[in-house]
């Protein structure tokens, strides 16, 4: 949990209560600050709470008794208060003087208030030994030496630099550096907490990327490569490296499971380089959101399609990459499968890798309208205007929609003429089976 994530309001009251805490309290303080924080934390409530409302009991001044000259207890609670009747001054009066002739009375207060400070001190330890073990397990980011300071005490800050901002943990100190020299390493899931002589360092991990890229000009096997850049991002994600390079290794990443059309790391890889662009990192920006407008079409998701566009920049919008896709967006909006083939055809970057996953469907969809508006259609137009390579490929998409229906079923391919009255009810029947509902493995 990085403290640039904190919200305003929660660095404002934690500098506060540092502020406020005083060597008698510190460290009960520091220990219900740590658990406030990580319970706001798994709760996922950090910038939901009302920060300036929240009190930590260490810190309320706790009210003390004051004793008489005649060594009876009064509570600044009925300070204020006075007698109602006659037997309330007479029994008062009775109280006062039996507690000025024990002499032993300051004694046992005294007495009784260590036993109730050692009871607050053992119901205070149980407490904390639940927390601890509370956290460990459900916390990712605790452990047992996260909030251990030079002194011993629980403290999520830098206390071993005065000059350092209170507000900001210091979480470097407990950051894994690798030591591994291996340039090539499978990916496993880990099981157990990551030892640095497994981890590669970041100029090992530059070194590895070179590799990768070389080995897949070379045309590696894409099973190898894709664990190989795996392993590569698990590196990253221990050593808590967020750069430069780490938006290029997802970005080549994802380039690489489009190619092959593994859309699951495609969209793991999407996922990921959107918060990192929401950090601020520099990459292709532009490009990967032409991906994501495209990806939203694939999926057919109107309403996540119309936010995410609104929410796009006038410079994002100009440039090319972005522009085409809202130009297919807009195409299948108006049914203008005309204008959406010859985007197809003419997409940039790998957009077309990922509109590969949804253009048999709207050809099918485009089919419905033709064989509507003609009685025939000669399949060489079929070919050219649904973006097909050949007329023998338009033939065996047709036939294998079940709407092969050909006047001249015994010509080549290049004369072959459909037939629409039959062809149509066939395609709106396969297009309610294959493609009314839509299938994304791996989205987020």
């Amino acid at each position: 949990m990085s403290s640039e994530s904190w919200p305003p309001k929660l660095k404002e009251w934690v500098a506060r209560c540092l502020g406020q805490m005083t060597d008698s309290n510190r460290a009960d303080a520091q220990a219900e600050l740590k658990q406030v924080i990580a319970e706001s934390y798994g709760n996922k409530s950090l910038w939901t709470t009302d920060w300036d409302g929240v009190q930590l009991k260490s810190l309320i001044p706790k009210p003390t008794p004051v004793i008489s000259s005649h060594g009876n207890l009064k509570r600044k609670a009925h300070d204020g208060q006075q007698p109602s009747s006659k037997k309330t001054k007479k029994s008062s009066a009775k109280a006062s003087s039996a507690h000025a002739a024990d002499p032993d009375d300051t004694a046992a207060l005294h007495r009784r208030a260590a036993r109730f400070q050692r009871e607050h001190d053992i119901e205070r330890q149980k407490s904390s030994r639940q927390f601890s073990n509370h956290s460990s397990s459900h916390n990712p980011y605790t452990n047992s030496q996260l909030f251990k300071s030079r002194s011993g005490t629980p403290s999520p800050y830098d206390v071993d630099n005065p000059d350092a901002d209170p507000n900001v943990p210091n979480w470097d100190r407990f950051t894994i550096v690798g030591t591994s020299q291996e340039i090539f390493k499978d990916y496993l899931r880990l099981t157990s907490e990551p030892k640095p002589e497994q981890i590669r360092p970041y100029h090992i991990l530059q070194e590895t990327l070179n590799q990768l890229k070389k080995k897949w000009r070379e045309k590696s096997t894409y099973n190898w490569i894709c664990s190989q850049f795996k392993s590569l991002r698990q590196d990253l994600t221990v050593q808590r490296i967020k750069n430069e390079f780490t938006v290029t290794v997802y970005e080549i990443h994802a380039r690489m499971a489009l190619e092959v059309g593994d859309m699951v790391e495609y969209n793991q890889c999407q996922a990921m380089l959107r918060n990192l662009y929401e950090l601020g990192i520099p990459g292709k920006v532009e490009e990967f959101t032409a991906y994501r407008i495209l990806m939203l079409l694939h999926g057919r998701n109107r309403s996540d399609l119309n936010l995410y566009v609104g929410q796009l920049t006038d410079r994002q919008k100009e440039d090319p990459a972005v522009r085409h896709a809202l130009g297919v967006q807009r195409a299948i909006a108006m049914g203008n499968y005309h204008a959406l083939f010859d985007l197809y055809m003419n997409a940039p970057n790998m957009g077309a890798y990922i509109m590969d996953h949804f253009i048999d469907r709207e050809r099918i969809r485009a089919l419905m309208v033709m064989t509507k508006a003609y009685r025939t259609v000669p399949l060489s137009f079929i070919q050219s205007e649904l973006a097909f390579e050949t007329p023998a490929a338009a033939r065996e998409f047709l036939v294998e929609h079940r709407a092969g229906f050909f006047q001249n079923p015994n010509s080549p391919d290049e004369e072959a003429v459909l037939d629409c009255k039959p062809a149509s009810p066939q395609l709106a029947q396969i297009y309610e089976e294959k493609y009314r509902k839509v299938q994304i493995k791996g989205a987020v």
